[in-house]
């Protein structure tokens, strides 16, 4: 039986915790995630998903703020692992844990592509054809260590963040399984750095468009969905969008038609429908009933 500490808080790393649970072989004697945090319009205090499940399994929780204590390390140590299971924990693990045990993360990205904090949501907005998952031997570096193994997944053009993410929760999960079973055999390869990228967290500012490109506010609108979501600069909310082309010449945020399916709306370089809007403070609507509803026309601009 392999001892387990697992460290994740949200619900790709809570996906990978289970299919671990649920296998033979394995006990996940502690897990560590970030403290519970207000959610919802009412803001109540909510735990992390990977909370949520260690409980329901009676696995002991640590919500520590201070990784670098030697009180954490201390107790860390004694429990004698055999891994550490690192995914989106949102914190760089201290030497101190790196050498308690193998520690393995699950970075959604082929590494050393999309290091950081954002890796599906850039490889929407560059139009990847391709990404995955990597595991990755963890060192002090942020998502620098030696790879164990990839999982790859081919990108359908239409595919938005919530249909990715479900995805590589579902190949991480798999990929977690495969690297402990076969880890005495696996020969680590170390990254090749200078064809590294790094990408942020994500901030709510990053979701304003303007109808320059078509492709480019399309690709936003896939990264962006959930959160922050696109909106004009006037915050009007753009909810649901189709690509119709990237090509054609328009005047910006001019529309071209009105009918039942959207509102199409030409940019400087392509075109694109948009079904749904959400004007600030006010519920989603169809884009129809908006421009009907404020006496907009075709060749009137969406704002």
């Amino acid at each position: 039986m392999k001892k387990i500490i697992y460290m994740g808080t949200p619900h790709y790393a809570k996906e990978i915790l289970d299919a671990i649970v649920q296998t033979n072989g394995y006990e996940v004697v502690l897990v560590l995630t970030q403290p519970d945090r207000p959610a919802g319009r009412k803001m109540l205090l909510t735990p992390p998903p990977v909370k949520e499940l260690a409980l329901q399994h009676a696995i002991e929780v640590l919500q520590s703020h201070n990784l670098k204590s030697q009180e954490l390390t201390d107790r860390l140590r004694e429990l004698e692992p055999d891994f550490i299971i690192v995914a989106a924990f949102g914190q760089i693990l201290p030497k101190a844990i790196l050498d308690i045990a193998p520690c393995i993360n699950l970075h959604a990205s082929i590494l050393p592509k999309f290091r950081g904090a954002s890796p599906l949501q850039q490889a929407l907005l560059e139009n990847e054809s391709y990404t995955g998952v990597s595991a990755m031997l963890m060192n002090e570096g942020l998502d620098t260590g030696d790879i164990l193994g990839y999982r790859y997944f081919n990108i359908p053009p239409t595919m938005c963040l919530n249909g990715l993410m479900e995805q590589l929760t579902y190949d991480a999960a798999k990929l977690t399984l495969d690297v402990l079973e076969r880890f005495d055999g696996l020969v680590a390869l170390r990254q090749l750095d200078v064809e590294a990228s790094l990408c942020k967290k994500i901030k709510r500012e990053a979701g304003e468009v303007d109808f320059r490109d078509a492709k480019d506010l399309y690709n936003r609108y896939r990264a962006y969905e959930g959160w922050p979501n696109i909106f004009t600069k006037e915050k009007l909310k753009l909810l649901e969008v189709e690509l119709l082309d990237s090509e054609s010449i328009h005047q910006e945020g001019e529309i071209l038609s009105i009918d039942k399916e959207g509102v199409v709306v030409g940019c400087l370089q392509g075109k694109v429908r948009i079904k749904k809007l959400q004007p600030q403070s006010k519920k989603p609507m169809e884009a129809k009933a908006y421009c009907v509803a404020r006496g907009i026309k075709s060749g009137d601009c969406i704002v």
